[in-house]
C-alpha cells in the first residue's frame, strides 16, 4: 500500500515557499505521492444569488493553487513523488485544454501524474467558467474517454454531444498514459469509475462508508468484467477529531491494507498546526509511525 500525504491549502494559506518546501519534505520521507485540490473560485456565503452555494462549498478566501499549474513547478523540484488530483473538477473544464496541461505535466515530471476527475458540488463555480451545471454527469462521461484519444498524439476526430475535433492532434503526448481515477460519494460516481477509471479517490476519511463504498465499487468491476486486482483505490483519510487524529489515521493503516487498499492520503491539516515548520514536524512523524504499523 502506497502512503501519500494531502497538501494542507487552507492552513498554508496560498504561500509558494510552503508549497515548494512541504512537497520536497515529502519526498524526501519517502512519501508516494502528494495530493492537491482543486477549486477555481469560492463562493461568498450568506447571500442570495440565482444558484445557491452549497453548505460545504469553499468561501471566498479560501486558498487554492490550480492542481495542474502546481504540479508543472512540482515537477521541476521533485524527482520521485506522484503527483495526484484528488479531484480535478473535470466538467466545468475545456476537454481539449485540460489534456494538454495533463500531457505536458506528464511530460514534465516523468510520468508521474494521476489525474483524479469528478463532478464537483458546487453551481457557483460551473456558473464562473461558463460551463453548464445539469449535465455534468454526462459530460464527464464523454470527456473521459476522448481524453485518452487525445492523448495517443495522433490526430483526432470526434463529433460528440459536448465536445468536438476535426483531424487536430494534442502533441507532444505524455510518456505514457496517464491513469484517470474518480472521486465521489454517489452510485453513478461508483458505476462510472467501474466503467471507466483507473481507480478511486475515496474521501470519506476513515468513517466506515469508506470501505462500503469500496466494497460495490469492487462489486461494479466484477459486473463490467473487470477485476478490482488492476484497479487503484485511493483513501483519503481526513481527521474527524483534531488531536487524536494521526493516532487513529495508524490503527486504521492496517486495516486498509487488509481491506485491498492500494494507496492512503495522510493529512496535516485540521490539526490545529500554525506554521509550515510544525506541519513538516508532523508529517515527519506521521510518516515514521506509519512504516511502523505497516511493517
Amino acid at each position: 500500500m502506497r502512503i501519500g500525504i494531502t497538501y494542507p491549502q487552507n492552513e498554508l494559506g496560498g504561500d509558494p515557499q510552503a508549497l515548494h518546501r512541504f512537497a520536497v519534505t515529502a519526498e524526501e520521507l519517502g512519501y508516494d505521492h502528494l495530493l492537491l485540490y482543486d477549486h477555481v473560485v469560492g463562493a461568498v456565503a450568506g447571500i442570495e444569488r440565482q444558484r445557491p452555494a452549497p453548505a460545504r462549498a469553499y468561501h471566498e478566501k479560501d486558498p487554492f493553487h490550480d492542481p495542474l499549474v502546481a504540479f508543472g513547478y512540482l515537477a521541476a523540484i521533485t524527482q520521485r513523488i506522484e503527483l495526484v488530483t484528488g479531484i480535478l473538477i473535470l466538467p466545468q473544464r475545456q476537454t481539449v485544454l485540460v489534456a494538454k496541461q495533463a500531457a505536458d505535466v506528464a511530460l514534465l515530471s516523468g510520468g508521474r501524474l494521476r489525474l483524479g476527475v469528478g463532478v464537483g458540488y458546487n453551481p457557483v463555480e460551473y456558473h464562473a467558467l461558463g460551463a453548464e451545471w445539469t449535465t455534468r454527469g454526462r459530460r464527464l462521461d464523454e470527456q473521459i474517454p476522448h481524453l485518452r484519444r487525445l492523448w495517443t498524439g495522433e490526430p483526432v476526430t470526434f463529433d460528440g454531444e459536448f465536445d468536438q475535433i476535426d483531424h487536430a492532434a494534442v502533441y507532444p503526448p505524455p510518456p505514457r498514459p496517464i491513469p484517470i481515477w474518480l472521486g465521489g460519494s454517489s452510485e453513478a460516481a461508483f458505476r462510472r469509475a467501474a466503467r471507466l477509471g483507473d481507480g478511486f479517490v475515496f474521501g470519506y476519511g476513515m468513517r466506515e462508508e469508506a470501505l462500503l463504498a469500496w466494497s460495490r465499487v469492487r462489486e461494479l468491476l466484477a459486473e463490467e468484467g473487470r477485476s478490482h486486482t488492476d484497479f487503484r483505490a485511493l483513501f483519503n483519510l481526513l481527521p474527524d477529531a483534531p488531536g487524536t487524529w494521526a493516532a487513529q489515521t495508524i490503527e486504521a493503516l492496517p486495516r486498509l491494507r487488509d481491506a485491498g487498499a492500494t494507496d492512503v492520503a495522510l493529512t496535516s491539516a485540521r490539526n490545529g498546526l500554525r506554521t509550515l515548520d510544525e506541519h513538516l514536524t508532523f508529517i515527519a512523524d506521521l510518516k515514521q509511525r506509519a512504516d511502523v504499523a505497516l511493517g
